[in-house]
């Protein structure tokens, strides 16, 4: 499977994101947005008015991520700012979990979860076969730029196992420090969804168009596959 690679908008250049859009929109599989309250997480940063400002100029897919202590709050807007997925934390929806993914469903969005580090594939394995896509936190949430996590590798052995075996739909994103320094391990692990912020693309260079090559060129470089 081609690996997928979806920027981070938290690491984008505010004042530069609609000529960044402009680059991305030819290179990127879908946009990532942090969606943070600062209550389930201390930071606060993007928010459903700043989704449909971006969806204007995007012209790929929006995957909210909804760092969020009350998720249910913040679909209905997501969804009609533009979000085409909806990604909630299993932390914060294990008490109505099937009801928030039937909400997620009927708005038209595609529906995701993320599982934070410390919260194991168990914890979610009632609903794994309602999720489009799983996202596997490899860094604790909250803010960019954080040390990679080793000991998660084993959970995206497990989460691929898991399918398999039961047949699940789910495609395996990552999500925190993925570079040059850990595309080798997550790709062998089974990851197929790379979230690119700081370090694995923004970083690279100052022209966005060559920071993404020399992106792809870490990956390839990396795994040996072609991208």
């Amino acid at each position: 499977m081609k690996p997928m690679f979806n920027p981070s908008l938290m690491c984008m250049d505010f004042l530069d994101m609609r000529n960044q859009a402009a680059i991305l929109n030819t290179r990127c599989d879908m946009y990532h947005a942090d969606v943070m309250d600062g209550h389930y997480v201390k930071n606060i940063t993007l928010s459903p008015d700043f989704i449909r400002a971006f969806h204007s100029v995007a012209e790929k897919p929006i995957d909210c991520h909804l760092m969020v202590t009350n998720p249910d709050d913040f679909l209905e807007p997501l969804a009609e700012a533009g979000a085409e997925v909806l990604c909630v934390q299993a932390e914060t929806i294990n008490r109505d979990a099937f009801r928030i993914l039937n909400r997620i469903e009927s708005l038209g969005c595609k529906t995701g979860l993320v599982l934070n580090p410390a919260t194991p594939l168990d914890f979610a394995r009632h609903y794994l076969d309602r999720i489009d896509i799983l996202t596997i936190m490899t860094v604790d949430p909250g803010f960019a730029g954080q040390p990679f996590i080793p000991e998660m590798l084993e959970k995206i052995r497990e989460a691929r196992e898991f399918r398999e075996k039961h047949g699940c739909k789910y495609k395996i994103e990552v999500d925190g420090s993925c570079n040059e320094r850990t595309f080798k391990a997550l790709y062998e692990a089974g990851a197929e969804i790379f979230i690119v912020g700081t370090s694995g693309l923004f970083s690279k260079d100052r022209d966005l168009a060559r920071a993404w090559e020399k992106m792809l060129a870490d990956y390839t470089r990396a795994t040996g596959e072609p991208v």
